[in-house]
C-alpha cells in the first residue's frame, strides 16, 4: 500500500510484543518513501531513522542516536511514550488516521514487552538480553523523555557504578527547574542574615585603636551581602541554563548535524574526564577555604586573639563581649564559613562546566570539519556565539565577585566609617583632598588572596572561551566589545583601593558590567538568523 508517497502496511495486530513488530516494520521498510521502480527504497537503519524522527515538524528536540540503536538491539529496552508517537508518525506516513492507529498498535506491543520482562523476573529467570557491560555504561544523553526508553534495567546498573562527583555535580545544575541552585544559595544567605539579626551582629560598630568608629555588622559585609544575594545566584542560574540548553537541545543537534557517532561523543564521557577538576576544587574549597581559614581567621583569634586580622563581625567577641559570647561566634562563623566553601565550590564547579562546554563544542567542530556545508558552518558559529555570550555572562560575575571581596577587605583596613562613606568619600577626593585620603591600618588580608583566585579563574575560562570558539566574522564586533569590558573589570579590580579615586573607574565597571548583562550580545543578542535562542538574552 502507498499512502503520501511511502509504502504503508496496517498494524497486523498479532500478539506481538514491540521487539518482534519493531523488527519486521523496520526490515520492510515502512514508513520510507518509494523508489522510481514503486518498491521501498530499502530497509531502515539507525541512522536514518533517527535523522527521520528528528526531521518532524512538530518534535522539537529530536531523537537520540543511541536511543534508536536500542530498538534495533536485541535487548529488554522498550520505548518511551513520547518516541511511541514519533514512530506511529513514521509508520503511518504522516496520515492522521494510519498514525493513530500505529500508536495503539505500538503502544499495546510495548506493553506486552513489559509485561513478559515482569513474568521473567517473576519466574526467576531474568536473563536479560543484551544488557550493557557494567564496566562500559550506556551514556544516557537525551532529555528526559527519552530516557524513559533506558529505564527498566538502568537502577541496577547506576547503583553498582562508582560515585561520580563531576556527575553529581552536574546534575545539581541541569536536574530540575534551574531557579532550584540559585534559589537555595539565596535561602542559605538569608538564613544567615536573620540568624545574625537574632544574634545581634547585623548592625554593629566598634572603635578602633587609633579612634575610628568603624560598622561591621554581617549584614554590611558586601562580600556577604551582594556575592551570596545576588551575583552567585545570577552566575548559578546563568550556568544552569547554559548546560541545560547545550545538553538537551543543542549538543544532540550538532552531534547528529555532524554526522558523528553519539556513543563516542557522550555527554556523559566529558563530564568523566573532569571528574579530577571536580574533586580538585571540592577539597580545596573545603579543606582551605573552609575549615583551614576559619580556624586560622576566625576560631584561634576568637580563642587566643592575635593573628593581626582586621576586626569584623567574625571576630566580635573580641571588641564587643557584651553583644555575643565566644563560643556563640564560634558556632555562628563555622555555619558561615561551611557554606561560603560549599557556595564557592558552586562557583567553581560552574567554571568547569563552562569550559567542559567550550571544550565540547570545540571538538565538536574539529570532528565535522570535513563537512563543508554552509549551514552546517553558519550553524556551528551560532552556537558558539551564543555559548560565549553565556561565558561572557558569567565572566562578569565572577569579575564583580572578585571585585566586591576585595573592596570589602580594603575597607576594613581603610579610614571609613562604613563601606558607603568610604566610596563616597574616595569620589569626592578627585575634587579636593582629605587629610585622611590614602591612610590606613595595616592588616592581614586573606580576602585579597581569594578574590585573585576567583578573578584568575574567571579570566581564564573566558579568555579560552574566546581563544576556542569560531564564532565567525559576523560577531566579531560583539567579541570585541566583550573582551574590552572585561578588560575594564579586570583593572578596576586590580586597581581597587590604589589610587584616590579609584571609585570612578569602578562605577564606569559596573554600569558596563550591568549593560553586559542585560545585553551580552551587546547588539547582537537578538540575531535573526539564530532564531532558537531569540529568548536567550
Amino acid at each position: 500500500m502507498i499512502k503520501n508517497g511511502k509504502y504503508f502496511l496496517p498494524p497486523p495486530r498479532d500478539g506481538s510484543d514491540f521487539k518482534e513488530l519493531f523488527r519486521r516494520m523496520a526490515a520492510a521498510g515502512l514508513g520510507r518513501p518509494l523508489g522510481d521502480d514503486g518498491f521501498p527504497v530499502g530497509p531502515w537503519t539507525p541512522e536514518r531513522l533517527a535523522e527521520t524522527i528528528s526531521q518532524i515538524d512538530s518534535n522539537r528536540i529530536g531523537v537520540d542516536l543511541r536511543t534508536v540503536q536500542l530498538w534495533f538491539q536485541e535487548n529488554d529496552k522498550g520505548i518511551s511514550t513520547t518516541n511511541i508517537r514519533w514512530l506511529a508518525r513514521v509508520f503511518g506516513c504522516d496520515d492522521p488516521v494510519a498514525t493513530g492507529e500505529w500508536q495503539v498498535e505500538l503502544s499495546a506491543a510495548q506493553s506486552r514487552l513489559t509485561a513478559k520482562r515482569r513474568e521473567r523476573k517473576k519466574a526467576g529467570s531474568d536473563v536479560a538480553l543484551g544488557l550493557p557491560d557494567i564496566a562500559q555504561p550506556v551514556a544516557i544523553t537525551g532529555g528526559p523523555e527519552f530516557q524513559a526508553d533506558l529505564m527498566p534495567d538502568i537502577g541496577a546498573t547506576e547503583s553498582r557504578r562508582r560515585f561520580s562527583l563531576a556527575r553529581r555535580s552536574e546534575a545539581l545544575f541541569c536536574q530540575g527547574s534551574p531557579l532550584n541552585l540559585p534559589a537555595s544559595v539565596f535561602a542559605g544567605i538569608s538564613a544567615l542574615g536573620f540568624l545574625s539579626f537574632i544574634l545581634g551582629i547585623h548592625n554593629v560598630k566598634y572603635a578602633r585603636p587609633d579612634g575610628i568608629i568603624k560598622q561591621v555588622g554581617f549584614l554590611w559585609a558586601a562580600n556577604w551581602i551582594f556575592v551570596f544575594m545576588v551575583f552567585l545566584p545570577l552566575f548559578l542560574a546563568f550556568v544552569a541554563e547554559l548546560v541545560i540548553s547545550w545538553k538537551y537541545e543543542e549538543r544532540p543537534r550538532l552531534v547528529r548535524s555532524g554526522d558523528l557517532d553519539e556513543s563516542w561523543h557522550a555527554w556523559e564521557h566529558v563530564m568523566d574526564a573532569s571528574s579530577h577538576s571536580f574533586w580538585a576544587v571540592f577539597l580545596i574549597c573545603l579543606l582551605f577555604a573552609g575549615i583551614v581559614q576559619w580556624i586560622g581567621v576566625c576560631l584561634v583569634p576568637l580563642i587566643k586573639g592575635g593573628g593581626n586580622y582586621a576586626i569584623d563581625w567574625g571576630k566580635l567577641a573580641i571588641v564587643r563581649p557584651e553583644i555575643i559570647s565566644v563560643p556563640m561566634e564560634a558556632v555562628f562563623t563555622g555555619l558561615a564559613y561551611l557554606y561560603m566553601c560549599l557556595c564557592f565550590y558552586l562557583f567553581f564547579a560552574g567554571l568547569i562546566l563552562l569550559y567542559a562546554i567550550v571544550d565540547d563544542l570545540w571538538k565538536i567542530g574539529q570532528a565535522s570539519k570535513n563537512r563543508q556545508e554552509m549551514d552546517f558552518q553558519r550553524d556551528l558559529n551560532d552556537v558558539g556565539f551564543w555559548v560565549l555570550r553565556s561565558v561572557f555572562r558569567c565572566a562578569v560575575l565572577g569579575v564583580l565577585i572578585a571585585t566586591v571581596m576585595k573592596l570589602q577587605s580594603s575597607y576594613l583596613a581603610s579610614n571609613g566609617k562604613n563601606i558607603v562613606i568610604w566610596l563616597v568619600s574616595d569620589l569626592s577626593s578627585v575634587l579636593y583632598q582629605h587629610a585622611d585620603v590614602g591612610s590606613r591600618f595595616s592588616y592581614r588580608l586573606p580576602t585579597h588572596y581569594s578574590s585573585l583566585l576567583v578573578a584568575i579563574s574567571t579570566c581564564v575560562v573566558f579568555l579560552y572561551g574566546t581563544i576556542r570558539l569560531d564564532v565567525g566574522s559576523r560577531f566579531h564586533v560583539s567579541l570585541w566589545r566583550m573582551s574590552a569590558i572585561m578588560t575594564l573589570l579586570v583593572a578596576s579590580y586590580l586597581l581597587t583601593d590604589a589610587f584616590p579615586g579609584f571609585s570612578i573607574l569602578l562605577g564606569v565597571g559596573v554600569l558596563l558590567a550591568i549593560y553586559g548583562l542585560i545585553d551580552p550580545g551587546l547588539g547582537r543578542g537578538r540575531a535573526s538568523d539564530f532564531g532558537n535562542h531569540q529568548n536567550v538574552s
